[in-house]
């Protein structure tokens, strides 16, 4: 068994993405007696959704957790559902701003996560770590991370964690904005994949 966890890069005015940061600390790793592999995602419309399904092709995974940054969360959220939309509230690394785009054409219009995301938010509670479950993903990459990995249909469990801002890029902001420290946010990481390792 192989679990993959990916991650975002810098993007707009995150400067820091802490799902890179987790990701990276985790590729190589052992979870609850499962090797995990990290990958780092494109902030791309463009060239995201393949690199969910060469990242699941190249690993072979039994477990996917995508992960991403939403600036203002003041915790750790379960995603629910992935809708089959581009719609972007600031261009990407590329420059584009889709708005209205199907990820698929002819798609369904969404998928639930396959994670137990119940059992996860149990897991941060049992911990003292703040999560909950979230109906949507937004509609930037982190949405189209989670629909691409969906849309395989390929009978390997797969979910999407969003995670607060790192305290440093937080307090830039003006009022400062909620955060988590990266030891938190990786350790909450790690319970949510203890939590849905397939049995």
């Amino acid at each position: 068994m192989t679990i993959l966890v990916a991650g975002f890069g810098p993007f707009g005015s995150v400067e820091r993405n802490p799902s890179e940061l987790i990701a990276a600390e985790l590729d190589g790793s052992n979870v609850a007696g499962t090797s995990t592999v990290g990958r780092v995602l494109p902030v791309s419309a463009e060239r995201t959704p393949l690199a969910v399904r060469e990242a699941i092709a190249e690993v072979g995974p039994s477990l996917v957790l995508l992960l991403g940054v939403a600036p203002g969360r003041s915790a750790l959220t379960a995603e629910r559902v992935a809708l089959n939309v581009f719609d972007f509230e600031e261009p990407d690394n590329d420059g584009e701003q889709p708005v209205d785009v199907p990820i698929r054409a002819g798609g369904p219009a969404a998928y639930f996560s396959t994670l137990p995301l119940r059992a996860i938010v149990d897991a941060w509670q049992d911990a003292g770590i703040p999560g909950y479950v979230s109906d949507t993903a937004g509609t930037y990459l982190c949405n189209a991370a989670l629909y691409s990995a969906l849309d395989l249909d390929d009978g390997v469990p797969a979910g999407f964690i969003h995670l607060p801002s790192l305290p440093e890029e937080a307090a830039r902001k003006r009022p400062p904005q909620p955060s988590m420290t990266l030891a938190t946010m990786t350790e909450g990481v790690v319970l949510a994949l203890e939590a849905a390792i397939p049995a």
